[in-house]
């Protein structure tokens, strides 16, 4: 049977009986500076089988990415190039073919995930173009069989009413919801090689859970390879058949899973897994909830209008959040956790001003107005990191520049004490001063994530938002932003708003958790409570779908809501169904 067949099914063998697909051997790649040309992975040598799941980890930095890069011809010219070495696929070696011949192959015979959806996907063109445009240009189709397959790509991401999404843009849609779109867009053509770099970074669990069953099925299936480059070592436990750990561009350890997992050799790989947070019973809290609160939010309503028609009227209405309630107290962390679309981010917008809404919002007691002299206090007292942050930072301005600028709008300090600030933030978020006069693009995704973090701590906020803000952080840098972001709680009385899909973090982080379900709240505790005892069947599942970094440990089996996940969008005049709550501890509520 020719590899050329994707329509064929075959059976999972011992690996070392599956033909090699893609060889790499002894890559070398190099950046050209100012001061010289200099190495940025070295003598890096794998091979990929067919139907085998190959996990690249290690930190932001190391050349997982470049390596992939690399393979997909996509280095950035002329600065970044392959040295030295071979790329093997099919016979050719990639790295001597034509663009002409890799343009051919990228999507139809090797696919890539990229780790950033928004700046993956191209915000002028609607989701539906952008999928049948990557269909028809390597299978030759009608558009409305390429629609059909579109639509069927959607489906098998499971994002939520997959005839709208195809007419929408990119801004239109979550963090969550863009990520998928890209997963579609990489699966439509069945390709050979899979890189996935990061494909789950912006998912909740639930779907992460998903789109890992569906990638694993696409293997087993079509015999697909898949390289998977990711910093959460409970998904390389769950997905991996052999693990690379790179660090500073070299391959450190080469190994089976469960052999890296119960016996790492080199103390690297044994850093990077002691460093990974592990679900147990969580944390109680130590906040005094009967003090004043620092922010209060009550009856919280966000809701966005849908147009259509000739005469362009509101025919329904998308109600993204609804009949919120929570406190937020001095030194505190505060978690929101639930799936891509229920609202987490919806509510911290809100909070910052950022999207129109409904209810009342205090900052230490008093209403947070919306004007301009009113709004600029607030942002000082409150900052945001977001989820996705190349969208985040200017790309014409240095990341020193970045840093500063707060200082600069707020008019703190003098240019030489906003120099020392930016300098001294970033040593505490684990970058060196030397990279201040660096611009984003030269960084990779949690390198940019952390300047994100020292921009926000810039100002001293009494509240900062985090959106996901350690998401794209290997383990190991992860653990030291949240030591970071602890220390600072203590030392200042901050308080955080943490909104995240990783459970193992919140609950090792969060003192208190709230769990969001279609714009609303099921249940609301300590981290305790909540993970040591959830009540509601939507936490309980959100719990079970979190992948744990033990490969030993069974798969949990695949399940579903006994409701699946409904739309927010409902007709003009009908509200959703407010839920109702009962207390079942101090401080636990849970929806009934």
């Amino acid at each position: 049977m020719s590899v050329h067949d994707k329509t064929a099914s075959v059976a999972p063998v011992a690996a070392d009986d599956r033909p090699t697909v893609l060889s790499v051997r002894n890559l070398d790649i190099s950046v050209r500076t100012e001061a010289g040309i200099l190495p940025l992975v070295q003598n890096l040598s794998f091979d990929l089988q067919r139907g085998e799941t190959l996990a690249i980890a290690g930190e932001s930095g190391s050349g997982k990415s470049l390596t992939s890069l690399a393979i997909m011809g996509l280095l950035p010219p002329p600065a970044v190039h392959v040295a030295s070495g071979e790329i093997l696929f099919d016979g050719e070696d990639l790295t001597k073919l034509p663009e002409t011949r890799l343009q051919r192959l990228r999507g139809d015979r090797i696919a890539m995930i990229f780790q950033e959806p928004m700046t993956a996907l191209n915000p002028v063109m609607r989701i539906g173009d952008q999928l049948t445009e990557a269909i028809r240009a390597h299978e030759p189709m009608s558009a409305r069989a390429a629609r059909v397959r579109a639509l069927n790509a959607l489906q098998a991401v499971r994002l939520t009413e997959p005839e709208r999404r195809l007419k929408q843009y990119p801004h239109e849609l979550s963090g969550g919801m863009r990520q998928r779109v890209v997963i579609a867009i990489a699966i439509a053509l069945r390709p050979d090689v899979m890189i996935a770099d990061e494909p789950t970074t912006a998912l909740d669990v639930t779907v992460q859970r998903e789109v890992l069953d569906l990638l694993r099925d696409l293997a087993t299936d079509m015999g697909m390879a898949l390289i998977l480059i990711t910093h959460d070592m409970g998904v390389v436990a769950e997905m991996a058949d052999r693990v690379l750990v790179m660090q500073k561009g070299q391959l450190v350890e080469q190994a089976p899973v469960h052999a890296l997992f119960s016996t790492p050799q080199m103390p690297y790989t044994q850093q990077l897994l002691s460093s990974v947070p592990r679900m147990g019973k969580g944390r109680d809290s130590t906040v005094d909830t009967s003090a004043c609160p620092l922010v209060s939010i009550r009856d919280l309503r966000v809701t966005y209008d849908l147009r259509g028609g000739i005469l362009d009227r509101v025919q329904a209405r998308v109600h993204a959040v609804e009949k919120i309630n929570f406190d937020i107290f001095v030194g505190e962390t505060f978690a929101v956790v639930g799936e891509s679309g229920c609202g987490k981010s919806t509510v911290a917008r809100a909070l910052t001003g950022l999207v129109p809404h409904q209810g009342v919002i205090e900052l230490e007691g008093k209403l947070m107005l919306r004007d301009r002299v009113s709004q600029k206090a607030n942002t000082r007292a409150m900052q945001m990191v977001f989820q996705d942050p190349m969208a985040a930072l200017n790309g014409r301005m240095t990341v020193g520049d970045l840093v500063r600028e707060p200082l600069v709008i707020h008019a703190i300090g003098t240019a030489q004490s906003r120099a020392d600030r930016a300098a001294e933030l970033f040593e505490r978020v684990g970058l060196g001063t030397d990279a201040l006069d660096r611009y984003p693009h030269e960084f990779s995704g949690g390198q940019r994530q952390r300047i994100c973090i020292a921009r926000a701590l810039a100002l001293n906020p009494k509240l900062i938002i985090a959106d996901e803000s350690v998401s794209a952080l290997d383990v190991s840098v992860q653990a030291t932003v949240l030591d970071l972001l602890q220390e600072l709680k203590a030392e200042f009385g901050m308080s955080y708003l943490f909104i995240s899909h990783d459970m193992a973090v919140v609950e090792n982080f969060a003192d208190r958790v709230a769990v969001m379900y279609l714009g609303q709240i099921v249940e609301i505790g300590s981290s305790a409570q909540v993970f040591g005892n959830p009540q509601h069947q939507y936490t309980r599942r959100l719990i079970a779908a979190a992948p744990y970094p033990d490969p030993s440990r069974p798969i949990p089996p695949r399940g579903k809501l006994a409701t699946e996940l409904k739309s927010p969008v409902l007709p003009v005049g009908q509200s959703p169904e407010i839920l109702r709550y009962q207390s079942i501890g101090e401080g636990h509520l849970v929806a009934v």
